[in-house]
């Protein structure tokens, strides 16, 4: 495993981290699910990154329970707070009183007395920033959170939250969580550049496209059963990759990892951490066995060539507008 510091903050993250969302409390059953934690500490992976929300905050239990008797400060642990975790009018979005109970909620959950990183799963609408960063702030002074952070958020949000903070003296976001991969680089035209100049790293997830680019879904033929294209959730993400001229052109990339040496996931992954602004790279997993071959991208170096193969053969089918990013009109 290799390990990069998270932004210009002094805490360094692994490389690849373990994520859980669609697998702990949903997919898979709790057994596998302590075996794939299991699995990815033995592979040096030392970021483990949930969020309240995940399978109705089972998830959350789950990793928590996954880790315990771990060594708290071997550990960096990352949760997220906007979406709905309840019923009412209040449980969801980024007011102080939802990210007071959600950060409690997580925290006990977690088993823990920590989070290392905080991150506002989306931007919040209705919500003044000030608010949501001043109680960020709190939880920072309060030894709840160490550092902050956001997810899916476009570059004008984070200019905004990050000229609040130094107005306001408050701690200053060290990364974002966005979508990217092979396919999907729409942070590449204004996040990154931004990020870079202001000192924050991306925490990237679905590097290999909710499975897409491992190549194991094929032009022509139904999903394989298990697979995320046939989890309720999964599928709605998945469903617009799930096209047959973009799945031969994944085929396409199968002589790339080969000649290489690596797996499908392994070149995918590897990929997303070419980008010097990606601190670390969220693989999830249903079996202990993915972890360790997704673990095997961490340090491999793709040359300009073998980068310009990639582009050639995705073609037009790399989504890139920025304008695609997901920000919700209002709360949910």
């Amino acid at each position: 495993m290799e390990y990069r510091h998270l932004g210009r903050s002094g805490l360094i993250v692994s490389e690849i981290s373990y994520g859980n969302w669609l697998t702990h409390g949903s997919q898979v059953e709790e057994d596998a699910a302590v075996a794939c934690v299991r699995a990815a500490l033995d592979e040096g992976i030392t970021t483990f990154d949930t969020a309240d929300v995940y399978a109705g905050t089972k998830a959350e239990e789950v990793l928590g329970r996954a880790l315990k008797g771990v060594r708290r400060e071997s550990l960096e642990i990352f949760t997220k707070v906007y979406w709905p975790t309840g019923p009412g009018k209040n449980d969801r979005g980024l007011s102080r009183k939802h990210i007071v109970e959600s950060v409690n909620g997580s925290l006990r959950r977690l088993g823990t007395d920590y989070v290392d990183l905080y991150q506002a799963h989306r931007y919040d609408v209705e919500t003044p920033l000030e608010e949501t960063l001043r109680a960020f702030d709190d939880l920072v002074r309060q030894g709840k959170v160490l550092y902050v952070g956001v997810s899916e958020w476009r570059a004008e949000h984070i200019a905004q939250a990050l000229k609040i903070a130094d107005e306001m003296g408050f701690d200053r976001l060290v990364s974002n969580q966005p979508q990217y991969s092979m396919l999907w680089r729409i942070i590449e035209p204004e996040v990154v550049p931004l990020c870079e100049k202001e000192g924050l790293s991306q925490i990237v997830f679905s590097p290999i496209a909710q499975g897409v680019l491992t190549g194991k879904y094929l032009p022509g033929q139904p999903a394989p059963d298990g697979s995320r294209a046939t989890d309720p959730t999964g599928a709605n993400m998945i469903g617009r990759l799930l096209d047959d001229d973009l799945l031969r052109r994944v085929q396409e990339l199968k002589p790339i990892a080969a000649d290489l040496g690596l797996s499908m996931a392994q070149l995918a992954v590897a990929w997303v951490l070419q980008n010097k602004n990606v601190a670390s790279a969220i693989v999830g997993a249903s079996r202990p066995e993915q972890v360790r071959d997704n673990v095997k991208a961490a340090g491999v170096k793709l040359d300009a060539e073998t980068m310009k193969k990639i582009d050639e053969v995705l073609g037009e089918f790399v989504e890139r507008d920025p304008a695609k990013a997901h920000v919700p009109d209002r709360r949910p």
